[in-house]
């Protein structure tokens, strides 16, 4: 660049105005009554880099040195997404109840009510109020878990592989745990059973083949070194044809004649019998303690439909190892956690009720029929938001949902599906609309229609999502 142009660019770029200047109109516009003066000051040198490279970009002055009008107006928008929450609320119209990605189980209402409850305020977390002394911080749930269980303890972490490793680290560790090889299972967020048992301190005894274990080849591993024998839930998937593993029961007889314990990871546990409702039958955790294995393990968000937690249920003796170890107090959960799962674990005292005010469970067992009530009801609402719209076609049919969250792993649950499409607009981009919302609509796309199933919708769900397509095809 020759001097003189350097001197001309130089004098365009002092027209700029500086960023003192900047912040006294931003507190003149009201922007400091909102936001941080530092979070502006930032948005206010962003913004006055890239005008200054667009300016070396042409080296001229033809345009609008500083437009002040497109200026103000992205670094306001700017601070608007800075300050926005990240966790934001989404409609699953995906049909996958439980979908980790998305959150998993919504909490039933009386969970939500608790955590309100004691999160804004002090509570008796670990505070005995009969005798004014300091208490565990679980002990609010370990007798419903009893009850609901059959088990003589419970205890509570702050998730199912944070229990799982707790379990190791306090009765495996420096010894070996054995382990069936079609059971050495990967789930979500790489979480290998391998590597848990590694991770806890204990040594890896695999028996057995991937498809086929049998009683005998337990027995013939079992040694002194033997700490304790665990049972795996595969959660994501199902090993059919030649195959098969010992029962519970088996494992339990075998151990009792070695004197070592049976630990169960049942991953997403299950407090309700399924099958009443149609559903293939997952045990249930007071069939496994029933079983008598010594220790079952169990997520609070899956199945159970509370909030994120790892329940560990069984043998008193081995739970209060468990619960003096050092690892637990690193493991532990909130208050917050332990209120919406206190809610949640008084809905299965009825049956009945834990399937009327759970939305996991109230999503799993509904019926077609309701299901198609559910997306006539979303095709009205969407008519009546765009009326009779050219290009737009909608149709109502069968289509298949999830448990997901590893729960009922391989089972189809039929659904009534609302299938939708506009002419001349691409189904990706329509998708990528609903996704970008304030509040973002989720669904599927199947043979170039959206799909949207109502299994996995709230009550407020059904006039959001036909506002969303008003406003889709408005654009």
């Amino acid at each position: 660049m020759s001097d003189r142009n350097r001197s001309g660019l130089q004098q365009l770029l002092a027209q700029l105005p500086a960023v003192d200047e900047l912040l006294h109109e931003a507190a003149r516009r009201g922007l400091t009554d909102l936001y941080p003066r530092s979070l502006i000051g930032d948005f206010i040198r962003a913004r006055l880099a890239e005008i200054k490279e667009e300016i070396i970009g042409r080296q001229t002055g033809g345009e609008e040195i500083f437009p002040a009008g497109s200026f103000w107006a992205a670094v306001e928008r700017d601070l608007a997404a800075e300050l926005s929450p990240r966790l934001r609320e989404v409609i699953n119209a995906t049909g996958v109840v439980i979908h980790t990605n998305l959150g998993r189980s919504p909490l039933p209402d009386a969970a939500v009510a608790r955590v309100a409850a004691v999160a804004g305020g002090y509570s008796n977390l670990e505070y005995d109020l009969d005798s004014g002394r300091r208490s565990i911080r679980y002990a609010n749930v370990e007798e419903l878990l009893c009850r609901l269980s059959g088990a003589e303890a419970a205890m509570v972490v702050n998730n199912n592989a944070g229990a799982v490793l707790l379990a190791l680290s306090a009765l495996a560790a420096g010894r070996e745990v054995v382990v069936s090889r079609g059971e050495l299972v990967e789930i979500g967020g790489a979480f290998r059973i391998p590597e848990i048992v590694v991770q806890g301190g204990a040594i890896l005894k695999e028996v057995g083949a991937t498809n086929r274990t049998h009683l005998a080849d337990y027995e013939t591993v079992i040694g002194e070194e033997t700490a304790l024998l665990l049972k795996v839930h595969t959660s994501n998937y199902r090993i059919s044809g030649f195959s098969g593993c010992p029962e519970t029961r088996e494992l339990v007889a075998l151990a009792r004649r070695h004197g070592i314990p049976v630990i169960e990871d049942l991953g997403s546990g299950n407090l309700l019998d399924l099958r009443a409702y149609g559903l293939p039958g997952e045990p249930t955790v007071g069939e496994v303690i029933s079983n008598g294995v010594d220790l079952a393990t169990f997520s609070g968000d899956k199945l159970l439909g509370g909030p994120q937690a790892g329940i560990i249920v069984g043998r008193r003796e081995l739970v209060e190892k468990l619960k003096k170890h050092p690892l637990n107090r690193a493991l532990r959960i909130d208050k917050m956690t332990l209120a919406a799962l206190e809610a949640t674990l008084k809905c299965f005292l009825d049956p009945r009720q834990a399937v009327a005010e759970v939305p996991t469970l109230r999503m799993l067992t509904m019926g077609t029929d309701e299901l198609r009530k559910r997306a006539r009801r979303l095709r009205r609402l969407i008519r009546r938001q765009t009326g009779e719209l050219t290009g737009l076609e909608m149709r109502i049919a069968p289509e298949v949902s999830r448990a997901g969250g590893g729960a009922l792993p391989m089972v189809a649950l039929p659904t009534v599906a609302l299938f939708l499409r506009f002419a001349g607009k691409s189904p990706v981009r329509l998708e990528k609309a609903l996704r970008q919302r304030s509040v973002p609509v989720i669904v599927r796309i199947v043979d170039d229609w959206l799909v949207f199933d109502p299994r996995t919708l709230l009550e407020n769900d059904f006039n959001e999502i036909a506002v969303a397509c008003r406003e889709l095809f408005e654009t």
